[in-house]
């Protein structure tokens, strides 16, 4: 998109045909009621877009210790749109997404679906993303947990390979109104696996995701989730906003919990849905088109008993009994 001139603050936006293509450009490709939506849960009013994303931009001289490496009309909107059109949140959000990327450089290096720890978290399934979205309009992420083989893929390149996903994602206006939904399964994720995920790689995650991201996140939902998990939960309960909080549902086995908030005609057959089981490779093949037949040779039917092989280092042993005893 190229640069828009902005109008003068004391001018007002009239629906003239002229000014009509200017204000609701930004809007273009949006359903009816998907801008209807926008108005009524997010309080967007396209006669005052530009005012609105210019005031955003006007805070930046605020911030002179992060570098805002993208602040275009259309990307400003997004952080706008995350957070209900009040500005100084929405700036709040900017400042923390450039300033999470400034503190974890390396984390950001060659950051694209090719980059070889990204390239694997995605073949193996990190995320897995649903086609089609739920009756809301959101889009369904998923992450089997066990799949996790910790000799093959490093926490980070996993929570790597989910942000670039919402990078591509986000890109989708829609999905920037009608947000995204996230189902983690932890059937078969063992208690050596769960070891590995410590407080300073979880607090990692809610940052970026939860404080760094604009996306609007509907629910968070555990499925199978064994005990170790629930202990894990309460560690990290004070990294959670209050909002985030209220949207993290605990189903256990009980997967018609599940349905009353995600339609069971949305879901794959793992989460008793009626759609085919999930192919891990799905997202996987979209983002990395050609290059994904590179490790088409790893057989994703030996995931199961890929932990069991796993043998546990000197830091999993410092490290996993502090988590799981607070």
């Amino acid at each position: 998109m190229g640069p828009v001139s902005f109008l003068p603050k004391h001018q007002k936006l009239s629906t003239s045909k002229g000014d009509s293509t200017k204000m609701t450009h930004l809007q273009a490709g949006l359903s009816p009621e998907t801008i209807e939506k926008a108005r009524l849960e997010l309080n967007e009013n396209p006669d005052v877009l530009h005012q609105d994303i210019q005031q955003v931009r006007d805070m930046i001289i605020t911030r002179p210790d992060i570098g805002f490496l993208r602040t275009d009309d259309a990307f400003i909107l997004r952080f706008l749109r995350a957070r209900k059109f009040h500005q100084a949140d929405a700036f709040r959000l900017l400042a923390q997404y450039f300033q999470y990327r400034q503190l974890n450089l390396d984390m950001f290096k060659n950051f694209k679906a090719d980059d070889p720890g990204i390239k694997r978290a995605l073949i193996d399934g990190f995320p897995g993303v649903l086609e089609n979205r739920d009756h809301y309009g959101r889009k369904i992420l998923l992450l089997f947990a066990a799949n996790w083989d910790q000799s093959r893929n490093s926490f980070t390149d996993i929570l790597r390979a989910i942000l670039l996903s919402l990078e591509v994602l986000i890109e989708d206006p829609e999905l920037q109104i009608n947000g995204f939904i996230l189902i983690i399964d932890w059937s078969n994720f063992s208690f050596k696996q769960a070891s590995k995920l410590t407080p300073s790689i979880l607090k990692l995650a809610i940052e970026g995701l939860q404080d760094s991201f604009p996306a609007r996140f509907g629910g968070v939902h555990f499925v199978n989730q064994p005990w170790y998990i629930h202990a894990l939960y309460t560690l990290i309960k004070p990294f959670l906003k209050d909002k985030t909080r209220k949207r993290i549902f605990l189903h256990g086995n009980n997967l018609n919990s599940l349905h009353q908030l995600i339609h069971p005609e949305f879901l794959p057959s793992e989460f008793g849905g009626t759609l085919p089981p999930y192919d891990m490779g799905t997202w996987a093949r979209t983002l990395l088109g050609p290059d994904y037949s590179d490790e088409n040779d790893y057989t994703h039917t030996s995931y199961n008993a890929m932990h069991v092989k796993h043998t546990s280092s000197n830091l999993e042993r410092e490290c996993s009994p502090k988590p799981m005893k607070s």
